[in-house]
């Protein structure tokens, strides 16, 4: 039987405009998605069988409360793939679980992604050609199935253009407040923003986008960093809030991810990112330093 070790990589919103809303209530969006050094490790055996037998454990620190069962986004991935193929597998999953579930950094997505692009690379196919798929089993799904870093995102965020960058990449300290924020309620709250404003918006990320091509310090960045959903999640979420408020506090430049509840902060080195992810430490968070794509060396 055929197998691999894979890294399934948390992800961070840089910036996230809600530029409509269509017919079938899903909304149009513009994003930019960073992956990180904090990853979910998954794995893999597989081989074709003559009868479907799939087998998942979930371990890690973050494991516990994680169902096996045929609901999990991993095995969804799995018959995803098997029914597209036109494959029957025997399969064996490990999945190591460090990324928080519903933080808005993409956990169960990336698992599912992951999974399916193991699975390419164990019987030769393109990941890509998944893409639809991987969009059925959620919007940020097909994030994962590219190996780039940075990747722009429209539509209802399946359309993905990788972003390359130059220069040394920051570190960023991520804390979840060890609550949940459910997506379906955000958008249910979300006031659409005016046309000009997105305009504006807009013209904001094709800068961020330039800078990163350019390797432009981060420090520059965060005038340019944004998230549209803060403005449905704040008010209303005061564990968010508050992690928000601490790291303002202590002159740093904060943004949630997705639609919460971790909020973020970029520094231009390790040791500085460290430093701050003492000072934020408060019971009940979760902290995590990380940095963004190549190895630690590679980013300061």
């Amino acid at each position: 039987m055929s197998s691999l070790t894979l890294k399934a990589p948390a992800k961070v919103n840089l910036f996230l405009e809600v530029t409509g809303k269509r017919p079938d209530g899903y909304h149009e969006l513009a994003m930019l998605f960073a992956k990180t050094s904090l990853c979910d490790t998954l794995h893999l055996q597989a081989q074709p069988a003559q009868q479907e037998q799939l087998h998942l454990q979930i371990t890690g620190p973050l494991g516990g409360g994680l169902a096996a069962d045929d609901n999990n986004l991993v095995l969804r991935a799995v018959r995803a793939f098997e029914q597209h193929f036109g494959l029957t597998l025997r399969a064996d999953i490990s999945l190591e679980k460090h990324i928080p579930m519903g933080a808005g950094l993409g956990g169960g997505s990336s698992d599912a992604g992951t999974v399916l692009r193991g699975l390419c690379q164990l019987f030769g196919k393109d990941p890509l050609e998944l893409l639809p798929q991987a969009t059925r089993l959620g919007a940020d799904v097909p994030v994962f199935l590219y190996p780039e870093v940075f990747l722009r995102a429209e539509g209802i965020g399946e359309k993905l253009t990788s972003v390359p960058a130059a220069g040394p990449l920051p570190w960023a300290v991520l804390v979840y407040p060890d609550q949940n924020v459910p997506t379906q309620g955000v958008f249910a709250r979300l006031q659409l923003p005016r046309p000009d404003d997105v305009l504006t918006k807009l013209s904001n990320l094709d800068k961020l986008i330039e800078y990163l091509r350019q390797g432009v310090s981060a420090g520059q960045w965060h005038e340019l960093l944004f998230n549209r959903l803060e403005e449905a999640v704040l008010p209303y979420e005061c564990a968010v809030r508050d992690v928000k408020e601490d790291f303002l506090a202590l002159g740093a430049c904060p943004l949630m991810s997705g639609s919460g509840s971790t909020v973020f902060v970029l520094t231009p080195n390790r040791k500085r990112a460290d430093n701050l992810a003492e000072q934020i430490k408060k019971q009940g968070r979760k902290v995590f330093v990380v940095h963004f794509g190549g190895t630690p060396n590679e980013n300061n």
